[in-house]
């Protein structure tokens, strides 16, 4: 791994070079390199904060290096370091991490608070190559703006609308699934920092959409948004806890009205 700490966070660090290295080891010939983005790459990150990582093969995994990363991720996570059971990432082929066509394909990824990889295409997004192309954290390898094609705005803007839209209308269709204090914490950010992402037109931070939403929206949704963000810490705990009644009708409220004003300003045929 690179000799610069990728954290402030000694534990962390440590956790990275375990996985850097044994990934590495496992792989061989098919590591590219190993990046960090998410909060540790665009800024606001915190102890509560996940560990978003992307790993860079030459080829799609084969069954056997499947295996051996599945006993990588299980022996990270039985660390005595609480920061190994914060990790999220998945492992991209080198074509697929460069263009933007391919976004939306499953990749081998690990959830956050997981030990096995899972077919998933969690992190095969727009805004995850933005940030690794832009402002990704290097672990080992080139640097990682060669591996992505540039991105223009208008397709970063598209993918934000689209997703505050399909996954706005998925909460509001079915909202007993996010009916916990997890998720209710973390759409009220989300849709803070995708209004904020999509009117800037490169991503930034919960905390950054968090702090511009209450600047710039009605006042009277700032108790909310500052709430939510006081139920951040312990996800594992939060998830299996119901969200409070009165905050979850605002929060399905909050979905409509923000989504509102990003059709308003951004409409669909004009992106």
């Amino acid at each position: 791994m690179n000799t610069a700490a990728p954290t402030p966070y000694q534990e962390l660090n440590q956790v990275l070079q375990d996985l850097v290295d044994n990934v590495q080891a496992v792989l061989a010939g098919n590591f590219v390199g190993a990046y960090l983005q998410g909060s540790f790459a665009v800024g606001d990150f915190d102890l509560n904060s996940d560990c978003d990582f992307v790993v860079v093969i030459n080829t799609e995994l084969s069954d056997e290096e499947v295996a051996a990363l599945q006993v990588i991720h299980g022996r990270i996570f039985d660390l005595n370091v609480e920061w190994a059971k914060h990790l999220e990432g998945s492992y991209f082929p080198r074509h697929i991490l460069l263009d933007t066509a391919y976004s939306g394909e499953k990749l081998w990824y690990l959830d956050h608070g997981s030990r096995f990889l899972i077919q998933h295409p969690h992190c095969n997004t727009v805004i995850v190559r933005w940030v690794v192309r832009e402002q990704g954290v290097t672990l080992a390898g080139p640097p990682p703006g060669t591996l992505v094609n540039p991105i223009p705005v208008t397709t970063l803007r598209r993918e934000i609308l689209s997703t505050m839209i399909n996954w706005g209308q998925e909460i509001l269709t079915t909202p007993d699934s996010y009916n916990n204090r997890f998720y209710q914490a973390f759409i009220v950010l989300n849709y803070c920092r995708m209004l904020h992402d999509l009117i800037r037109g490169c991503p930034g931070s919960k905390r950054a959409g968090a702090e511009w939403a209450k600047a710039n929206l009605d006042p009277a949704w700032a108790g909310l948004i500052d709430r939510t963000w006081a139920g951040r810490p312990n996800p594992a705990v939060s998830v299996r806890q119901p969200a409070d009644p009165e905050d979850f009708k605002s929060t399905l409220e909050f979905i409509r009205y923000v989504t509102e004003i990003a059709i308003a300003r951004y409409p669909q045929e004009q992106l």
